[in-house]
């Protein structure tokens, strides 16, 4: 491994060489601000935000995807810097709308942070407004053109981690705009998980709410057995949302369509609250005692009027681990058969 020394804001420092400035100033709790920046993406450098200054050079350079070199000095504050930032603020917002109080993302959005930060209360520029087509959208996922900054970290995320490609820029008129390619996407959400702003948002609750009045519920996806990690929002004991926790998990944020939107189900009134017995050719509701016994019941004519291969079993791949091993040791030990198998081929 090799080492590299350089200054931060007059602060030695060490860091591996093929880190970045932004990396090394992170790792040493130096804090540079970033839109497009994540750090489950190759550096972007869309935003300009992360501009440093390194003695000796003429310009400012973006930290996001300058590698560290020996013996440099790098400041990341300065007026010059400030005001830098100051403008590039302002010219995201030539065509962002300021409709905090209404979006979605309100309250957990990094261009409204970094907007109170640097103290920007007008626009001091203004675009002629034009007509925005929403070329992107799914039954899941709400995209707002306006709103977008485009500092492609949702395409970056597309190709990057999911490898959809679902997901590209093209300029059209001297002007980027996202292209859609909708036979690619699955909806995963990848896209809407990593937006800095609220230009794409969940379609699919009726229930709307902020993300600092909702309680948040740590969980883990039950959809298959690969423990993806998860907080559940819950607004008036009902969840409303539901979205990836970048630091810990297998799937570090990443969830897929299942796991992201189906969760509906949660409140359904079609859910079965009370066994259901069929008495007369149609099913009634029960006590579990009574359900239990009939089943051990008609389980114990079968096994004894066929042998216990005339039954099977057939285990949940939305169950924990502890269920299923608890599930076949019943079918083998008790029922007495090895018909045993299992929905987890998705």
């Amino acid at each position: 491994m090799s080492i590299v020394r350089l200054k931060i804001d007059g602060k030695e420092i060490t860091s591996e060489k093929n880190t970045t400035i932004l990396q090394a100033a992170t790792n040493a709790g130096i804090k540079i601000p970033t839109l497009c920046y994540h750090e489950r993406l190759n550096p972007i450098g869309s935003c300009r935000l992360c501009v440093v200054e390194i003695a000796g050079y003429d310009e400012p350079v973006t930290a996001c995807n300058t590698p560290v070199l020996e013996g440099i000095e790098v400041v990341t504050n300065s007026d010059s810097l400030y005001r830098m930032r100051q403008e590039s603020l302002k010219l995201l917002l030539v065509h962002h709308p300021l409709d905090c109080p209404i979006c979605d993302k309100a309250g957990e959005c990094t261009l409204q942070d970094l907007v109170f930060e640097y103290g920007i209360q007008i626009e001091n520029y203004k675009a002629p407004e034009k007509p925005v087509e929403a070329v992107y959208a799914t039954p899941l996922i709400k995209y707002w053109p306006d709103r977008c900054v485009m500092c492609l970290r949702c395409v970056t995320a597309c190709r990057e981690i999911k490898a959809a490609h679902a997901l590209d820029v093209a300029k059209t008129g001297g002007t980027a705009n996202l292209v859609f390619h909708p036979d690619r996407c699955v909806s995963c959400g990848e896209c809407m998980q990593l937006c800095p702003v609220g230009a794409l948002t969940e379609n699919v609750s009726r229930m709307k709410s902020r993300s600092f009045i909702v309680n948040k519920v740590p969980t883990t996806c039950t959809y298959c057995g690969c423990g993806c990690q998860m907080e559940l929002h819950v607004l008036n004991n009902q969840v409303v949302n539901v979205t990836g926790k970048n630091d810990i998990g297998v799937n570090h944020g990443s969830l897929c369509v299942k796991g992201r939107f189906g969760y509906e189900f949660i409140a359904s009134d079609q859910r079965l609250t009370k066994p259901l017995v069929k008495r007369n050719g149609k099913f009634e509701e029960a006590g579990w005692d009574e359900a239990l016994n009939l089943v051990a019941k008609r389980f114990s004519q079968i096994k004894n009027e066929n042998g216990p291969d005339a039954i099977g079993g057939f285990a949940s791949a939305r169950c924990t681990n502890e269920d299923n091993f608890i599930f076949q040791k019943f079918m083998r030990a008790v029922i007495g058969t090895n018909n045993v198998d299992h929905c987890a081929r998705l």
